[in-house]
């Protein structure tokens, strides 16, 4: 049995919010046992949840708002669209990019594979 499309949803909100505000020990709950991060697509596969804590911890301490603009779920996984927002000094840095997901039965992370690349930064001011 697959999770239900609420609770899909609900993980992909929380995601995008604990990305933007939360901590990578928050970020990283989210994911099941065994999971994966492919961040952009086309680096390194993370594969322990030491590699996955590691990749978000470089989140952690930022200025950052997240918002959450389109979401497709079919069964078990889904694709959404997110922007981010980050301030640092006089600059902005917005990356939106567009992020697939596999879940457990429990609405946990299994896989995810975030779509973006240098060239989608968008930086204002600095």
């Amino acid at each position: 049995m697959t999770a239900s499309r609420d609770a899909i949803l609900g993980t992909i909100q929380r995601y995008v919010d604990l990305v933007a505000s939360g901590t990578s020990a928050d970020v990283v709950a989210l994911y099941a046992d065994g999971a994966t991060v492919e961040d952009p697509v086309g680096s390194e596969v993370r594969t322990t949840r030491e590699a996955i804590a590691e990749f978000y911890g470089a989140l952690d301490g930022l200025e950052q708002e997240g918002r959450l603009l389109h979401v497709r779920v079919a069964g078990n996984e889904a694709a959404f669209a997110f922007e981010l927002v980050t301030k640092a000094g006089d600059a902005t840095y917005t990356l939106a990019p567009i992020d697939v997901m596999t879940f457990d039965d429990d609405a946990r992370i299994t896989s995810m594979r975030a779509f973006w690349a240098g060239e989608d930064m968008v930086v204002a001011g600095g």
